[in-house]
């Protein structure tokens, strides 16, 4: 079963407000797993995985998909 790719403000404002955990890669490679979408601009993609623990995503850099609920 594929993610879902998240590729336009859409798909970025219904994560967001779903709450799903997203994974993202950055030249093939994972650099975060799990955390939710909290803020998103037209270059940066925020994501929160803890109280404390807040990551800044280049959108342009890097792919983005939902991870399925287990």
């Amino acid at each position: 079963m594929a993610q879902r790719r998240l590729l336009t403000d859409q798909d970025f404002q219904e994560a967001m407000d779903r709450q799903v955990a997203v994974r993202v890669f950055q030249n093939d490679h994972i650099v975060d797993s799990g955390g939710i979408i909290i803020r998103f601009t037209d270059t940066s993609i925020v994501t929160q995985s803890g109280v404390s623990d807040v990551t800044y995503h280049q959108r342009n850099a890097c792919e983005f998909f939902e991870m399925k609920k287990r």
